[in-house]
């Protein structure tokens, strides 16, 4: 048996062993030796050793605890909860106010996370009881909410930027000034969609009770100054020092996490506790993910060696497909395989295993990226198995699961028309790393 058709066979039982529920990093490093040892030998055995010390050596990658940390105490410091309260009593006499409170938030608190579990579980917490008083309509409610958790996979500082980078070999400062635009754009259709609704249907977002409307504006303003400031500081800090070149991501992240760290001490919301969990939790999120950027390494080796990537370009070139519907077909298999699967094993397995193609097709590595991080997104909110509605059942209990579907289903659509507006307009990514690094 050649050495492509082995190939082929590998991704076809690692697919299998996914979907089945085997641990996705030990299943990649078993496959990888027994189909790399049929593929060319004991070969497997340096390659695999090579590939492991090649990731470990990545610093990059060691922005990764440091970012999660950082939002971890982001989280714990209690700032979203205090810039929610204001922004929805500014707002209070505005049709549709808490739906753009939320999504006002839940910007911010992208950049501040990137984490969307933690995004949708915070928002849900403090905006569903919120809206269930003030009556609005339960699945653009559940729609606004999760889909404004998903920008934490967009905007930056976000995790699956740092992870792609170095799978793409792609700058993550690039990544990192591509994505603001299309992230802010999102974050703008959302809004309009649900204020757009709101002057459509008044009983979709009414204003606020009279027993609910601010009786001191200055309180107001100053609750939004201590919310808005502080984490956006941080955020500015920390992803300006890395956009303009004054720090690399990693000392970026270091200093996100120390700043996290002090407000959270500021706001007096550290405890050893909390200090604990914070720490624990970091290490295993980042120990998830390291394991199998190394694992899903040594795979796409393996993979890469048997020859399989070639004989697959050159099959699909040889079908003379124009290389818009090569990129659509592409898009196509990524939001379909983002159902049942997560981001990690998708940049890390997926995406190198269509990068010859990508690179044969002369892509832009760098919108191809951002490309697959907004399809990625749209995948938390396509049913059946969005993350994104679990989570937010889990907060909110009385909301019912096809109501959280039907509202996600609307953003979705929303985001699909984002990612069409990037395919035809590349300048939407491309522009502002130009104008920041001139390429």
């Amino acid at each position: 048996m050649s050495p492509e058709i082995i190939g082929l066979i590998m991704v076809s039982m690692m697919l299998f062993a996914i979907f089945v529920g085997f641990p996705i990093s030990f299943t990649l490093i078993f496959l990888g030796l027994v189909f790399g040892y049929w593929g060319f030998g004991h070969v497997v055995f340096y390659l695999m050793t090579f590939q492991f010390n090649n990731v470990m050596l990545e610093q990059t990658l060691a922005a990764v605890p440091l970012f999660v940390f950082m939002g971890i105490m982001m989280e714990q410091a209690g700032l979203m909860e205090r810039l929610f309260e204001s922004v929805r009593l500014m707002l209070s006499k505005t049709r549709g106010a808490l739906y753009l409170a939320v999504l006002f938030v839940s910007t911010i608190f992208a950049a501040a996370t990137g984490i969307v579990g933690a995004s949708v579980t915070i928002l849900g917490i403090m905006a569903a009881k919120t809206m269930n008083r003030a009556k609005y309509d339960v699945r653009l409610a559940a729609g606004t909410i999760t889909a404004g958790g998903t920008l934490g996979i967009l905007i930056p500082p976000s995790i699956m930027l740092v992870v792609m980078g170095p799978v793409l070999e792609v700058p993550v400062t690039d990544l990192f000034a591509a994505a603001i635009i299309p992230g802010m754009m999102l974050a703008l259709m959302y809004g309009c969609y649900a204020v757009g609704r709101c002057v459509l249907n008044p009983k979709l977002g009414p204003i606020l009770p009279p027993e609910e409307q601010p009786t001191s504006m200055a309180f107001v303003w100053k609750e939004f100054f201590f919310g808005l400031v502080p984490p956006s500081a941080l955020v500015f800090f920390a992803l300006g020092s890395i956009l303009f070149g004054f720090a690399t991501p990693t000392e970026g992240a270091g200093s996100g996490a120390f700043g996290a760290l002090l407000l959270t001490i500021a706001y007096r919301k550290l405890s050893w506790k909390k200090f604990n969990e914070a720490l624990i939790k970091t290490l295993e999120i980042s120990a998830l993910i390291l394991l199998l950027v190394a694992a899903s390494n040594f795979f796409g080796a393996v993979f890469s060696r048997l020859g399989t990537p070639d004989m697959l370009t050159t099959a699909l070139l040889t079908l003379d497909l124009p290389p818009t519907v090569v990129l659509i077909m592409i898009m196509a298999l990524i939001f379909v395989l983002g159902w049942p699967l997560e981001w990690v094993p998708i940049v890390l397995i997926i995406v190198p295993i269509l990068l010859p193609l990508v690179e044969e097709m002369g892509f832009n590595l760098l919108w191809f990226g951002i490309l697959v991080a907004v399809n990625l997104q749209t995948a938390w909110l396509s049913p059946p198995v969005a993350l994104s509605a679990y989570f937010l059942k889990g907060v909110v209990p009385e909301w019912d699961l096809k109501d959280i579907y039907f509202g996600m289903m609307q953003f979705m659509v929303i985001q699909l028309i984002g990612l069409v507006l990037i395919i035809i307009f590349p300048e939407i990514v491309l522009w502002l790393p130009e104008k920041i690094y001139g390429k």
